[in-house]
């Protein structure tokens, strides 16, 4: 068991290694990469650029619990998980319909361990405009990473300390909890703790129409 733990461990650092040096070696070829998407399909898309949105999704207070659990652990340690860079990058371009230059440029801000191949890769990786990028269909549901990485709701309640007290039925998606849980938790949604500030599935299709029509006026 403990082999393979080990293996496994090993692995994965063995991946990341390769995804440092690929980075490195695109970010030589496409010197204009942090300005410019390396797809060409990709660069006419047109953001909503929502500075509001933009400000909640900083500072932690989107209403997707893990997002806000995220980008607080970033904000007090420099520092984030690289499922939770995938995550909450998904989140800022594909939810909130914000340009990944933005959070690129956050991200640098913020990180300890910022490396620009690597953030960059990162962000165009997300934005399926970089060369190996996810394909732009590919749309993380927060809820369901939520759940997947957080059964428990352990993480969440580290860094969003209004929800602590609530059981992992109800932290995923606090806004779907009855009134009468909302007070025996002593948490209200829409006041204590945010309602979600998008709806992920009717920004998906408006995501989904900007792609299509960035790839119809390539020039």
């Amino acid at each position: 068991m403990q082999e393979t733990s080990i293996s496994k461990g090993k692995t994965t650092f063995e991946k990341e290694l390769c995804w440092r040096d690929f980075y490195h070696m695109i970010y030589v070829a496409f010197p204009n990469q942090k300005e410019e998407s390396i797809q060409k399909n990709y660069r006419n898309i047109e953001w909503e650029n929502n500075r509001e949105l933009f400000k909640k999704w900083q500072k932690g207070q989107t209403g997707y619990p893990i997002i806000d659990a995220a980008m607080r652990q970033l904000n007090q340690t420099g520092w984030m998980h690289n499922r939770l860079r995938m995550i909450t990058a998904s989140f800022l371009i594909k939810d909130l319909l914000i340009d990944w230059r933005w959070g690129e440029k956050y991200f640098q801000q913020m990180l300890h361990d910022y490396d620009p191949a690597s953030n960059i890769g990162g962000w165009q990786w997300a934005a399926s405009t970089g060369t190996d990028a996810v394909p732009y269909f590919r749309i993380f549901n927060p809820t369901i990473q939520s759940e997947k990485f957080d059964k428990d709701g352990n993480f969440i309640r580290e860094f969003v300390p209004e929800l602590r007290a609530l059981p992992p039925k109800w932290i995923h998606q606090p806004e779907n909890m009855p009134i009468v849980q909302q007070k025996e938790y002593d948490v209200m949604i829409g006041k204590d703790y945010p309602c979600p500030i998008v709806n992920h599935k009717k920004q998906r299709k408006v995501l989904l129409a900007k792609y299509e029509s960035s790839k119809e006026n390539v020039q």
